[in-house]
């Protein structure tokens, strides 16, 4: 009989087979607890189980998928550093710029960061002169995006002006504006495994790499730094400072910003 960390493990290598998804590059301690919870929640007394389960039952894998990624977001999450990136290095890279502008929030989960970022590109006037691409892993947070509706708590720390231009209230909840809808590109993606476009001036990737093990982040770092073009910005979540940006190729433009060499 297998020990519990044998039925983890066979678990794990059994869903990157199946799924492409390498759930050994995720915190192993938070991602266990997380799923050992949803294993339970249905009754089954083991990995193999419930792996045995979602082959023959889809509505399972695609709670499991979704569970599995952390789809927290808010509009202007830490209002400060979107005014920053709003008032000093939008306006730098827009600067005797004669091409579009090109933008990328990856692990864009329901889709509040690509559009708090197509918002304050439209406040600038610029959008016309920009492309945004935002990517998951999870094509159901992606749905949530692409619909665009939102309960009021997400939109806590949204400028009044921006909220009553952009949402319209709808039956308890706020339905985007088409004007933002239309400036976003959303596509599937696993940052782990899948190859990065390039030449971006902007990558918006927040509160996503603390899940990460140290050598996922590393990976992930090094294709970000790639990605970008250079002189172009790598914008992280508050929980989320590299210490040595200097070995990905980037340097500290402002706190939680980094721009590549």
């Amino acid at each position: 009989m297998m020990s519990e960390d044998q039925d983890f493990t066979h678990f794990i290598s059994r869903i990157k087979r199946k799924t492409g998804i390498d759930l050994s590059q995720y915190k192993e301690g938070q991602m266990k607890r997380r799923l050992t919870t949803l294993r339970m929640k249905h009754g089954f007394g083991s990995f193999a189980e419930y792996d045995e389960a979602m082959e023959h039952n889809r509505a399972l894998l695609n709670e499991f998928l979704d569970r599995m990624t952390i789809n927290v977001s808010e509009f202007w999450r830490n209002p400060a550093r979107w005014e920053v990136l709003r008032d000093r290095f939008l306006p730098l890279m827009l600067e005797n710029r004669t091409s579009r502008l090109r933008l990328w929030s990856a692990a864009c989960s329901t889709g509040e960061e690509p559009y708090t970022l197509t918002m304050i590109l439209n406040e600038l006037g610029v959008m016309e002169r920009c492309s945004v691409l935002a990517t998951d892993l999870d094509s159901t947070v992606l749905h949530k995006a692409k619909e665009g509706v939102y309960l009021e708590r997400s939109l806590r720390d949204v400028p009044s002006n921006c909220k009553s231009k952009y949402f319209q209230s709808s039956e308890g909840a706020y339905v985007i504006s088409d004007i933002l809808k239309r400036g976003i590109r959303f596509e599937q993606q696993n940052l782990l495994h899948d190859p990065f476009e390039s030449g971006f001036d902007l990558i918006v990737c927040r509160n996503v790499m603390i899940y990460f093990t140290d050598e996922a982040k590393h990976l992930l770092y090094h294709k970000f730094a790639a990605a970008l073009k250079s002189g172009g910005i790598l914008f992280v979540g508050s929980t989320e400072q590299i210490f040595s940006p200097g070995q990905y190729g980037l340097e500290t433009a402002d706190t939680f910003f980094y721009r590549k060499m």
